[in-house]
């Protein structure tokens, strides 16, 4: 019987996928302050990374997988065995470009990464954010994307490649930019590169009926023949219920999400209640959209041989 592929180890029994993302740097800074109007500078690194293992130890018994970042948690969280079992670790190992309380302009791959001790730490996936523009430099983040998936399969490691669309100055300037067909376009040129998991955004920022966002989904899912899943940035929580059903039902496999998930615990002087009785219950009603619609990783068709034949 040949191995399973690497990405199922961030799965559900289902073959879908129901993860958490934990891997916010100062963006999540940012959304403290827009959810508590508390001082920027009073927030201290080690508040950030207090919430993300209050995260993953509430929401982890829920998840298939669990995204966190080497500067807030990833050392603690592998130490003190903070996830269960059924809960797989995934490392962010993007070097963002970001000014404070600002978005992400670009990335790139972190050089102080150490392979060799990822992988003892029982991690079992590497991230991949690329800030995808119709520019200059496709060709440099395409080339970027392709050495992620190489090193990621080398290592013995999934890779979840994150492309996420952005206008160019002069589409925005424009008012010209199409979030649709760049999600599009963005899945066209970097998922023939075969990530273990292809994590896009939802077509129209997941305003719509499950019909209109389904329709739109299937452009995605035309163009993308490995799993693929969902992130919810840019979609309100009380929409990403219905935005990951039209997802699954044209395709997808799931999600990996955090604000939609967990924001509701920013105001809190103590998140922990609010993750384990509110956020968790939104958690365990997500995953159950994705075992009833999404597409189980192994009926993927075009996922199969390289992996498998590093996989462990």
């Amino acid at each position: 019987m040949s191995p399973q592929p690497l990405v199922a180890a961030l799965a559900r029994p289902t073959g879908t996928f129901a993860m958490v993302a934990a891997d916010q740097r100062d963006s999540l800074r940012t959304l403290i302050v827009e959810h508590t109007g508390r001082d920027r500078a009073a927030i201290a690194d080690a508040e950030l990374t207090a919430f993300k293992l209050s995260v993953a130890r509430e929401l982890g018994p829920h998840a298939s997988a669990l995204l966190i970042d080497r500067e807030y948690g990833y050392r603690t969280l592998v130490d003190q065995r903070v996830l269960p079992e059924g809960c797989a670790p995934i490392l962010a190992v993007d070097a963002l470009e970001q000014e404070p309380g600002g978005p992400v302009t670009d990335t790139d791959l972190d050089p102080t990464i150490d392979l060799a001790s990822v992988v003892a730490d029982g991690t079992r996936a590497l991230k991949l954010l690329i800030v995808w523009r119709r520019d200059a430099h496709r060709e440099r983040r395409a080339a970027l994307a392709e050495r992620f998936v190489a090193l990621c399969r080398d290592a013995g490691l999934a890779s979840v490649l994150e492309p996420v669309a952005r206008a160019t100055p002069e589409e925005e300037a424009a008012g010209t930019f199409d979030l649709n067909a760049s999600i599009v376009e963005a899945a066209r040129e970097l998922a023939p590169l075969r990530p273990s998991l292809y994590k896009c955004q939802v077509p129209d920022g997941g305003v719509g009926t499950v019909a209109s966002i389904a329709a739109q989904a299937e452009r995605i899912d035309a163009v993308v023949d490995v799993p693929w899943v969902v992130l919810s940035q840019g979609v309100a929580p009380t929409d990403f219920p219905r935005a990951v059903e039209a997802a699954c039902r044209a395709g997808a496999s799931g999600f990996l999400a955090g604000r939609a998930l967990w924001t509701d615990a920013l105001p809190a002087a103590d998140p922990n209640p609010v993750l384990r009785a509110r956020c968790a219950a939104r958690l365990r009603d997500l995953g159950e959209i994705v075992d009833r619609h999404g597409r189980p990783w192994w009926d993927t068709a075009a996922h199969r041989a390289p992996e498998e034949a590093t996989s462990r």
